[in-house]
C-alpha cells in the first residue's frame, strides 16, 4: 500500500463550461427568468383592476392546468417504464463466459472516502474479495487531505500492494466527483469502477464487464450494475428504500435502457471506457448528483449507458435525518442538472433528438416538479374533503377536475403497485404489506425536495456535500436477503 498526493488535481481533464454546476443560472436563463417574473408582475395586479389582462383566477387555473398535465404525464411515462422492464434486454454475462481465463485489462477501482472509518475494515475486505488478478487491478482509495478521521483509521489497517491511498488536496470542491476526478488523473486501468465505502459488489462482477464489453460497440461507454440493499428489514424506512431501488433498478432504469433513453445513474458500481470518460471531462465537481448528470452527457454525446445484470449490495439509510439529508443532496442534484442542461434546449434537443429529449424531461424535471407540488394538491383534497368543493372548483375546469381525479387516484395506486412489484422481483416478499404505507415516504420525499430547493437558492449551500453516514446496522442485518436477483 502506498500514499500519495495529486499536486496535478486532474488538470488533464477539460470540463465545457457549459456543462458545469457552478453557476446556478446561466446568463439567458436570468434574463429569461427575470422577464417572465416581471410581466407577471405587471399582468396579475393589471387583472385585478382591468379587463384588459388575465385575471388572477385565470392564473392559478393555468397552474393547476399545468401541473396537472404533468401529473398525468409523469404516471403514464412511470408505468410504461415499469412494464417495459422485465421485458429489457439488459446484458447478461454467461458464467462459463466469466471463467473463460480471457486476457484480463487493466481495471481501476476507484472508491472515494470522506469519515468512513466505522466501515473500513469491512469495505477492504470486501475489495480484497474481487475476483480479478491483483497485478491487474488498481484500487485508489480517495480521502480528503484534512480527513484526521479516515486517514489514521487507513493507518491502522494492512492493505494488499494493489491498494493505494490517494490524498485529494485542499481547495476545490469538497464533493465526491472532484475526488473521483484526483483518481480519474492517477487511473492507469482500460476500464473504471466506482464503489462507494459500504457497497458489496459480487465478486465476479469486474471479470462479467470485460467480459460485456468485449461484446458491445464503442459507442457503449458505461454499463450500470443493478443496486439493492443488503439491510431491508431494520425498519419502516428501509423497507420502503428498498422497494425504491427494486422499483427503479429492477424495472425502471431497464425500462430507459429497452428505450435507449438517457440513463441517471446510480453512483457507484458505474463501469466505465477510460478513454471517453476522459473524453467527457470527468465528472461535474460543483454537481452533488455527478452520475445523473454524466448519463445525461453520455446521452448527448451520442454514446450509450448499459444495465448489466449483476449486483452491488449497499447499506440502505435506516435514520430518517440521515435519509433526508442524502434524499436532498439528491434531488438538489437533479435540479442542477436541469438546469445545466436546459441552458440551451435547442442544442439539447438537437443533440438528443425528440424521444430522448421528452425522456429528459420527464425524469429530470416533470418528476422533481410534482414532488414539490405534492404537498399542495394533498391540501387542496383535505380542503375538498374539510369543507365541500365550492372552495376550490373555481380552480379546475371540468376536464381539468376530472384528469386530476384520474391522476390522484390511479396514480396514488400505481405507485403502490409499482413499489409492490419491485418487492417481487427483488423477492421482498414481507415489505409487500408495509408499501400500503408508501404515501407517507413521499411525504418525506416532499420535505427532502423543498429544504434541496431552498440549499440550491442559497450560495453557501449551492454545492455543499451533506455527508450520509454509514456503518449504522451490523451484518446481521443481511440475513433473509436474496444472494442474487429474483425473476431476472
Amino acid at each position: 500500500m502506498t500514499t500519495s498526493s495529486s499536486p496535478d488535481r486532474a488538470a488533464d481533464l477539460v470540463l465545457p463550461e457549459r456543462y458545469s454546476a457552478f453557476r446556478l443560472l446561466s446568463r439567458g436563463q436570468a434574463v429569461t427568468l427575470a422577464v417572465t417574473c416581471t410581466v407577471l408582475a405587471c399582468l396579475v395586479p393589471a387583472g385585478v383592476l382591468t379587463s384588459a389582462a388575465p385575471p388572477p383566477l385565470w392564473w392559478a387555473r393555468a397552474f393547476v392546468t399545468g401541473v396537472t398535465i404533468v401529473y398525468v404525464l409523469v404516471i403514464c411515462f412511470r408505468c410504461v417504464l415499469v412494464a417495459a422492464g422485465p421485458g429489457a434486454r439488459v446484458i447478461r454475462v454467461r458464467d462459463q463466459d466469466v471463467a473463460a481465463g480471457r486476457d484480463l485489462p487493466a481495471y481501476t477501482v476507484l472508491v472515494p472516502l470522506h469519515r468512513e472509518e466505522a466501515v473500513l475494515p469491512g469495505l477492504v475486505e470486501t475489495l480484497r474479495r474481487l475476483d480479478y488478478p491483483a497485478d491487474r487491478l488498481q484500487v485508489l482509495l480517495l480521502v480528503e487531505q484534512d480527513d484526521g478521521i479516515t486517514r489514521p483509521a487507513l493507518d491502522r489497517l494492512e492493505l494488499p500492494p494493489q491498494f493505494e491511498v490517494v490524498l485529494v488536496p485542499e481547495g476545490g470542491p469538497r464533493t465526491k466527483p472532484n475526488a473521483c476526478n484526483v483518481g480519474l488523473a492517477r487511473a492507469t486501468g482500460r476500464f473504471c469502477v466506482i464503489y462507494d465505502a459500504e457497497d458489496r459488489p459480487e465478486s465476479d462482477q469486474l471479470r462479467k464487464v470485460v467480459a460485456a464489453f468485449a461484446e458491445q460497440p464503442d459507442r457503449v461507454v458505461c454499463l450500470q450494475a443493478e443496486l439493492a440493499y443488503w439491510n431491508p428489514w431494520t425498519n419502516w424506512l428501509t423497507r420502503h428504500f428498498a422497494a425504491e431501488y427494486a422499483l427503479t433498478f429492477a424495472l425502471a432504469l431497464r425500462g430507459l435502457d429497452r428505450f435507449r433513453l438517457p440513463v441517471p445513474l446510480g453512483g457507484t458500481s458505474n463501469h466505465f471506457r477510460v478513454d471517453a470518460l476522459r473524453a467527457l471531462g470527468g465528472w461535474d465537481p460543483h454537481n452533488v448528483t455527478e452520475d445523473a448528470d454524466l448519463g445525461v452527457r453520455i446521452a448527448r454525446r451520442g454514446w450509450d449507458v448499459r444495465v448489466i445484470d449483476s449486483v452491488t449490495y449497499e447499506e440502505a439509510n435506516s435514520e430518517l435525518g440521515n435519509w433526508i439529508r442524502q434524499r436532498s443532496r439528491w434531488i438538489k442534484g437533479y435540479f442542477q442538472t436541469w438546469l445545466v442542461h436546459m441552458r440551451n434546449p435547442w442544442r439539447l434537443l438537437r443533440e438528443l433528438g425528440p424521444r430522448r429529449f421528452a425522456g429528459f424531461q420527464l425524469v429530470f424535471g416533470c418528476t422533481t416538479v410534482t414532488t414539490l407540488v405534492n404537498p399542495l394538491f394533498w391540501s387542496l383534497t383535505c380542503l375538498y374533503l374539510a369543507v365541500g368543493p365550492e372552495r376550490i372548483e373555481p380552480l379546475f375546469p371540468p376536464a381539468v377536475l376530472y384528469a386530476g381525479t384520474a391522476a390522484m387516484l390511479g396514480g396514488n395506486l400505481a405507485v403502490l403497485y409499482h413499489f409492490m412489484a419491485g418487492c417481487m422481483e427483488r423477492g421482498l416478499h414481507r415489505a409487500v404489506p408495509t408499501m400500503l404505507t408508501v404515501p407517507l415516504y413521499w411525504a418525506l420525499m416532499s420535505v427532502a425536495a423543498y429544504k434541496a430547493l431552498i440549499q440550491l437558492l442559497r450560495p453557501s449551500k449551492r454545492h455543499h456535500w451533506e455527508l450520509t453516514r454509514h456503518g449504522l446496522v451490523g451484518d446481521d442485518e443481511a440475513r433473509g436477503v436474496p444472494s442474487r436477483l429474483s425473476g431476472g
